[in-house]
């Protein structure tokens, strides 16, 4: 819903760009930031950040993997030799000679039992080819057949304790993903700043053409005034010249604000990623005096801590590094972890040798325990604390920094307030001056030069107070930044 509203805000600003042109202070600030290649950076970063959290957490929950192999042997492993398989195949052929010589030796020794041995051999006899048949199914029996071998594993791992690592990461993944969005915010404090420099250095300039062009109508019409003086032989063409040299530098003063605001709004377009030749014009062009803040009496440095994202951002490094050194720690102490698994191979040994699937499974613990390292752990964890300690140093030596830059800040805006009160009160001095030297040279009584140097000093004054005007604003604007207020 969030997404959607700014997609709409985003298109009704271009619509109203592309269509009149016309742009505020607000307009220029939401497009700059919508369309900033940095905050969008930074806004991806944020994201990876948040991912990287959320994998952090998983590190609590237990991991289940899959193991699978096939395995192509040229020869089968094999439990009898050569010598053992042959004996067993001719098990009842090898017996058959040894039975034989028995026999006719105890026939020999008791010849009143030839018949009965007589008998018993032939029945033995008719036997031995079953012994022969029994050895080879023996033999078979006893083969591995392991050329083709599948073999699999499915495993769970939890880990019970692993010195206070995980939890350490994943306060290092939260604060990492709050570093991303306060860089974002001071990102953002950024481009409203640049774009705030760039609408009023346009709005001075729009200010400097009507006065530039006010001036030169000024110097036409003494030009015009003395040409006809100089006709009438009531002025001299030294007279002229001095005039005319003043409309030249008038129409060149004209040139050159022209250009540079032509550039300025450049700088703006570009800012709000509008096309660079596009004929804006911007809310406060018409205004005769700015709205100007109030007067800045002491500077709020309690309000810059609370504020400054540069400041939250050390901050949460700090507490980064606080937590690194518990990292380091925890590499050297126990570590317990659950592990079950349930194995499964064709050819299975559960049941001798079969070429058929069959596993079990199997439920343990695993125990680490770092025993001597010849001192890395106490060095490691040395050098963490030192890190850290580097990261609480930054964050004294930069608020001590916030807090000149916000006293420095506080004093040019009322030093700012000052020049506008008195670029103020010459503006009325210059205009009275200009008002006696234009009526006392109609009169005839104040020369040419006089009425150039009441001009000069009109313009110089007008200028002033253009540029008084917007050093208050621009001194607001860092105010506001240095104490981390600007909005």
């Amino acid at each position: 819903m969030k997404k959607l509203f700014l997609l709409t805000i985003l298109l009704s600003l271009t619509f109203i760009v592309k269509a009149q042109s016309f742009l505020s202070l607000d307009s220029c600030r939401a497009l700059a930031l919508a369309n900033n290649k940095d905050l969008l950076i930074s806004n991806e970063k944020i994201n990876a950040a948040h991912y990287q959290h959320k994998a952090a957490f998983t590190n609590y929950l237990p991991s289940f993997s899959a193991t699978g192999t096939y395995m192509r042997n040229q020869k089968e492993f094999s439990l009898l030799n050569n010598d053992q398989k042959a004996a067993l195949s001719g098990l009842g052929t090898n017996l058959a000679g040894p039975i034989q010589q028995t026999a006719t030796e105890i026939a020999t020794a008791h010849p009143e039992l030839r018949p009965l041995i007589a008998s018993l051999s032939e029945k033995l006899g008719a036997a031995l080819p079953a012994l022969d048949q029994a050895g080879n199914s023996l033999v078979d029996a006893l083969r591995t057949d392991t050329r083709n071998v599948y073999a699999g594993a499915i495993t769970l791992t939890q880990p019970l304790y692993m010195g206070g690592k995980i939890r350490a990461y994943n306060k290092i993944t939260k604060y990492a993903e709050e570093l991303a969005q306060q860089q974002h915010q001071g990102g953002m404090q950024e481009v409203i700043m640049s774009t705030d420099q760039a609408y009023w250095q346009v709005i001075s300039l729009v200010n400097k053409k009507k006065l530039a062009e006010s001036f030169l109508k000024l110097v036409q019409k003494l030009d015009s005034d003395v040409s006809k003086m100089v006709a009438e032989g009531v002025a001299t063409t030294a007279d002229e010249l001095s005039v005319k040299v003043k409309v030249n530098e008038a129409e060149m003063t004209l040139t050159q604000v022209e250009d540079g605001l032509s550039l300025s709004k450049m700088v703006l377009c570009q800012l709000c990623d509008i096309p660079l030749n596009t004929d804006i014009r911007l809310a406060d062009e018409n205004m005769e005096n700015l709205t100007l803040p109030d007067m800045y009496t002491e500077s709020n440095v309690s309000t810059a801590f609370a504020n400054r994202e540069e400041l939250k951002s050390l901050e949460l490094a700090e507490k980064i590094y606080r937590q690194k050194v518990n990292v380091t720690r925890a590499e050297f102490l126990p570590s317990v972890g659950l592990t079950a698994n349930y194995l499964f191979s064709n050819p299975s040994l559960v049941n001798g040798f079969e070429n058929k699937f069959r596993g079990m499974w199997g439920i343990g613990v695993i125990v680490k325990i770092p025993v001597f390292h010849w001192g890395e752990g106490i060095y490691k964890v040395k050098a963490a604390k030192a890190e850290a300690n580097i990261a609480r140093y930054q964050l004294e030596d930069v608020k001590e920094k916030v807090e000149l830059q916000v006293t420095q800040s506080s004093y040019k805006v009322n030093e700012a307030v000052k020049k506008l009160n008195m670029a103020e009160k010459n503006m009325e001095k210059a205009e009275e001056n200009l008002r006696y030297a234009n009526l006392g040279f109609k009169e005839g009584v104040i020369p040419t030069s006089n009425v150039l140097e009441a001009q000069t000093a009109w313009l110089s004054a007008q200028s002033g107070k253009i540029d008084a005007q917007i050093d208050l604003k621009m001194s607001e604007i860092y105010l506001n930044k240095s104490m981390g207020t600007l909005k």
